[in-house]
């Protein structure tokens, strides 16, 4: 969440944040609600003082007389306390709820539009495969070379499921064991973590785990939720924790399955495993100093690139335009691959600095060692590999004529064999 008094010093700034973000919120209400949190506080407040007074007045030698007119106030007052923190509880949801829609503020940089149209390239890396014969799209070629069951996976799980087998069982495998060994190399601690989580991390997070709009998976009768990302997992590791300021960075990693609703999805850009229910992904967190986050989303996005073209793999590095962040993104960087079944660019991963958005949430701060005072951490988050897309990308890259599948040599495995013309 932005800092309420921010909200009430700049309004007109976060209106217009919030306009160019493509976010329907009214501020004006949020600024009244406060205004009457704040006020029914220092009126509670004085009733609590006055009943204290006289508490301590009745303990002292006083006469029958007295004493009687003194516990008629503090049973008033004490009604009267009751009603205004009922009203106040009120009120402080109202206010959560609204103020939980503001989004973060935005980087300068980050171009102006609403949707992915607007999104900029900034380059290109790698060359566009010229073939010699006909594509196949990665559909094709897995169920040829028996990869993959999406029959399989529907008729046990539903649509959008799928078994992989084989050798893409190997081929998923050493992504991530490549994606985690990068990773732990450049200072990150590895998790593999769990595939729940509670509904207040993940609010915390920024995700919505209820609401029409949600893409979570809830779990029924319980506070948990499938996590659609280690973002999740490893954001709330340090929940309600107060750091010291020489343990900044901490750098986590996390190998997760995830799992999405991706509802309404549909036609041929979805086809396969372009949007799935559940996949495999390794994501990077970082808790950062205030100071040195921006300095920590260049190093995050220099490794998601390291590792594509470490891959062989073409992309685009695309600059995420405002009104396409998500609401805790500062700023936000893709990658989209080149994918010659699709005959355009995927998005394969993503990397956003969410400032201080989500630790205001989760109450993650550090003690500045200068001041004395607790600040809140900067937190980031970036994929390093999510393996579905990125099974697209290599397969439909390192196809050959022959039907067989050549592969990257930081996997360590040998090409995937044409099929037997058996």
């Amino acid at each position: 969440m932005l800092d309420l008094k921010l909200i009430r010093s700049k309004p007109e700034e976060i209106v217009e944040n919030c306009r160019k973000r493509n976010v329907q919120v009214d501020i004006e209400k949020l600024l009244m609600l406060d205004k009457q949190v704040r006020h029914i506080t220092t009126e509670a407040d004085v009733i609590r003082q006055r009943r204290n007074d006289i508490n301590k007045r009745m303990k002292g030698k006083i006469t029958p007389e007295l004493r009687k007119p003194l516990i008629e106030e503090s049973k008033i007052l004490r009604e009267e306390e009751t009603a205004k923190e009922s009203k106040l509880r009120e009120l402080i949801e109202q206010r959560l709820a609204l103020h939980k829609q503001v989004p973060n503020l935005t980087h300068p940089d980050s171009p102006d539009g609403f949707t992915d149209e607007d999104n900029v390239p900034i380059r290109e890396v790698g060359s566009k495969r010229e073939f010699d014969f006909e594509p196949k799209d990665h559909v094709e070629l897995m169920e040829t070379l028996d990869l993959i069951d999406f029959e399989g996976g529907a008729k046990v799980s539903g649509q959008k499921f799928y078994y992989l087998k084989n050798q893409a069982v190997f081929l998923e495998l050493a992504l991530a064991q490549y994606a985690m060994s990068l990773l732990q190399k450049e200072g990150f601690t590895v998790h593999i973590t769990p595939d729940l989580a509670r509904h207040q991390i993940l609010d915390g997070i920024g995700f919505n785990p209820r609401g029409a709009e949600t893409q979570i998976y809830s779990v029924e009768e319980s506070d948990l939720c499938l996590i659609a990302t280690a973002e999740i997992t490893l954001g709330g590791l340090l929940i309600d924790q107060l750091l010291k300021y020489e343990q900044l960075p901490i750098l986590y990693a996390g190998l997760s399955h995830c799992y999405r609703t991706e509802a309404g999805a549909a036609g041929r850009e979805s086809r396969g495993l372009y949007r799935v229910h559940q996949f495999s992904k390794i994501e990077m967190f970082a808790f950062t100093h205030p100071e040195k986050s921006e300095e920590m989303h260049e190093r995050m996005r220099e490794i998601e690139e390291q590792i594509y073209q470490d891959l062989g793999i073409p992309y685009q590095l695309v600059n995420i335009c405002k009104g396409d962040l998500g609401g805790p993104a500062y700023r936000k960087y893709d990658l989209e691959a080149w994918m010659p079944g699709r005959g355009e660019w995927g998005e394969v991963t993503s990397t956003s600095n969410c400032t201080d958005y989500q630790s205001r949430r989760m109450n993650i701060r550090f003690k500045d060692p200068d001041t004395g005072n607790n600040r809140f951490v900067h937190m980031l988050n970036g994929t390093a590999i999510a393996v579905s897309r990125t099974l697209i990308a290599l397969i439909e890259n390192g196809q050959q004529k022959d039907g067989s599948i050549k592969l990257p040599a930081c996997l360590n495995l040998a090409d995937i064999p044409a099929p037997s013309s058996g």
